[in-house]
């Protein structure tokens, strides 16, 4: 999305986290360590929790253990990717202000003391600007400023 608010002044805002892509991921990992945790114990317990998940052929030592491993790995990295979404990381906007004559990228990270990263440059300092294009399954848009003195941002 692009906002004009003057002639001099670009600013793009920046998605983050909160793509389609996160929310389907974390939902499907938290729906699949639910099945596998409750195979895992229905093998346990010797009996289906869930009548449509059949746990009767599965030994508890060794492939209910390791189901109800996976399980629990799928369920914490399904919280991890909840977290990021609703911390909103990554999200953010990159503004060239012709007015002040100033750059600014600013992104919301992790919680705690740099949760705020907003970086601020003056266009002048500006040398190039690279921009690298990937299409396909896995497209990748990123733009790379060179600011004199210091390495690709």
């Amino acid at each position: 999305m692009v906002n004009f608010s003057e002639d001099l002044i670009f600013r793009e805002q920046v998605i983050g986290s909160r793509r389609l892509s996160n929310y389907w991921w974390a939902t499907l990992l938290f729906c699949g360590a639910t099945c596998f945790f409750t195979v895992g114990l229905s093998s346990y317990l010797g009996f289906n929790l869930l009548p449509f998940l059949n746990a009767k052929g599965i030994i508890f030592f060794p492939q209910g253990l390791v189901m109800c491993f996976y399980g629990i790995l799928a369920f914490l990295l399904s919280i991890y990717l909840w977290l990021i979404i609703f911390w909103s990381i990554g999200e953010g906007y990159n503004e060239f202000n012709k007015k002040e004559g100033t750059m600014c990228i600013f992104r919301w990270g992790f919680p705690g003391k740099n949760r705020r990263v907003q970086l601020t440059y003056f266009l002048k300092d500006i040398e190039a600007i690279r921009v690298e294009l990937k299409e396909g399954w896995n497209p990748k848009r990123i733009l790379y400023i060179r600011i004199k003195g210091r390495p690709e941002i």
